[in-house]
């Protein structure tokens, strides 16, 4: 199955242990350790960090894009990067769901971004279930950001540092706190 097919399968759908999808998520998602191991584990110079990022994604990544080590990423496969970007240290991306990242856009340090949760049933809580995260352009996510499954954040938004991003961010807006809230529009 291509990775296209396999976000299109996955979206909203409940991913259970033990299914066959389950299994070949988690084998998709071990090749994938290996590759983030092995860009973490010294220094490497930004050439070197998209080369070990186009392995990782399967595609090709823009000379613009700047990425700080650490970077941690869970599956790989359902990012895809624009151009200008800038993403500091400590980021960790929970992309199965997909997490597309557009142009010019600044991601602080240690900024989550999750597009898989688990199950609300107990006897399901080991399953998935997935949601595609949006970042449009030149929005900026400050210091210790998080975004949850399903988010988009707009065109030139500010998220300020500290903040968790359960719901859509509208274009040109900051918002704060957590849940994360429009303060002001710019």
């Amino acid at each position: 199955m291509s990775k296209e097919e396999l976000l299109t399968q996955i979206q909203g759908a409940e991913i259970l242990p033990g299914s066959d999808l389950y299994e070949e998520i988690h084998v998709l998602k071990a090749d994938n350790e290996r590759l983030v191991m092995e860009m973490n584990e010294k220094y490497h110079t930004p050439q070197e960090i998209r080369a070990y990022l186009e392995e990782i994604t399967e595609k090709k990544i823009d000379d613009s894009v700047t990425i700080s080590q650490p970077f941690y990423t869970d599956f790989g496969k359902h990012i895809s990067f624009g151009k200008d970007i800038f993403i500091n240290q400590n980021v960790t991306f929970v992309d199965l769901g997909g997490i597309a990242i557009e142009d010019h856009v600044l991601i602080g340090p240690m900024c989550r971004i999750i597009s898989v949760n688990h199950l609300i049933d107990p006897k399901k809580r080991r399953g998935v279930t997935a949601a595609s995260v949006n970042i449009h352009e030149n929005a900026w996510l400050g210091a210790n950001v998080t975004v949850l499954p399903g988010v988009t954040i707009g065109k030139n938004a500010i998220v300020a540092a500290d903040s968790t991003v359960t719901k859509d961010v509208p274009a040109n807006v900051i918002v704060a706190g957590t849940p994360a809230k429009v303060i002001k529009e710019i």
